[in-house]
């Protein structure tokens, strides 16, 4: 049996303009970049590959991009150890078990007459195809893809996670969109899906796979990127405040931490500076919900000795040339971002 498909365009957007309004209603603030790539994504039919920190909105971009598309997202989180059976198909077998059970008094009738277990057995092969049909198969989120009905964004999260194996398979898969059930024979996509690939740059990826890919590199958003994003996203967040909040974050960024805080863990902490009814930055404030944005002891005492240093602490100058700003910490401005995003 086999199930061939005329894989069909599906353009969502005329132009890019169209794009950065249509992510924008999403409350994602693409960059021109951004606009740019997605928008060549739909029209030339290749996946997407999102490098990027943790937490600047890799996967966010596939969200706000399925729901301005008006595609179901499917999701396929990649780890070690991920092989095809997870990500593709499985036989429910349990199932199988309970068919074979309750069906038990007509495979005895079916069986009647055989002299041989030989003959038995050749009996019982040709009905196998009753308990290898789409009636048994558990479609996993590739296979979900595929055969969807409708135009679908798959996003394959973090697949730098994922061992090489898997990502030589994966290549195979987004090469032609089909696959080979061996029970049931080709399926090839009726709707080719936006693909989007995020990876946190834990591993290098195959040249191969970014061959057949576009390519975007998100980076920490330069300070009015970020205080647009918190703006957006927390507008409960006194203005003031969240100026202060945000060249915080970027000025910890020029720190040497183990682990940077990203834009997420600062939507994060402006949302507990909200809770607290937090009016500005004071020392005291800082002590109590620095651990919101670093996850580290390490990173936490290198903070706290940068602030140190200037006995001006929070009482410096704060919002271009305002006063109640961060200080002590280096230099405002982030770590050269090409694109904004929430």
């Amino acid at each position: 049996m086999r199930f061939f498909f005329n894989r069909k365009a599906h353009n969502v957007f005329n132009a890019i303009g169209d794009v950065r309004e249509a992510l924008a209603a999403q409350q994602y603030i693409a960059s021109d970049e951004i606009a740019t790539v997605m928008f060549l994504a739909d029209r030339l039919g290749k996946p997407v590959l999102v490098e990027g920190p943790a937490g600047v909105g890799k996967t966010e971009l596939a969200k706000a991009w399925a729901a301005a598309s008006n595609h179901e997202l499917i999701r396929l989180q990649c780890y070690e150890g991920l092989d095809e059976t997870k990500a593709l198909y499985e036989w429910e077998y349990a199932k199988q078990l309970l068919y074979t059970q309750l069906l038990r008094d007509k495979l005895n009738d079916l069986l009647v007459g055989t002299q041989t277990l030989a003959e038995a057995a050749d009996r019982l092969a040709a009905e196998e195809d009753v308990f290898f049909s789409k009636r048994f198969l558990l479609p996993r989120p590739l296979l979900k893809a595929i055969t969807s009905e409708q135009p679908v964004t798959l996003l394959i999260d973090e697949i730098d996670r994922a061992d090489a194996e898997f990502e030589a398979f994966l290549m195979e898969v987004l090469s032609d969109f089909q696959v080979s059930v061996p029970e049931l024979g080709t399926i090839r996509a009726q709707h080719q899906p936006v693909v989007l690939l995020t990876s946190n740059n834990t591993r290098e990826l195959s040249e191969a796979l970014k061959r057949r890919c576009l390519y975007i590199y998100i980076g920490y958003p330069q300070l009015d990127a970020e205080l647009q994003i918190l703006r957006l996203k927390v507008p409960g967040l006194p203005p003031r405040l969240a100026h202060q909040a945000v060249e915080l974050v970027q000025r910890l960024r020029g720190l040497d931490l183990k682990k940077h805080p990203s834009v997420s863990e600062t939507l994060d902490w402006a949302r507990a500076l909200v809770e607290l009814n937090a009016k500005q930055l004071d020392r005291a404030t800082l002590e109590t919900t620095m651990s919101v944005l670093l996850k580290y002891e390490s990173d936490l005492q290198k903070a706290r000795r940068a602030l140190a240093r200037d006995d001006s602490g929070l009482g410096g100058r704060g919002e271009r040339g305002g006063r109640g700003g961060p200080s002590g910490l280096g230099g405002p401005g982030g770590s050269g971002s090409r694109g904004n995003r929430p």
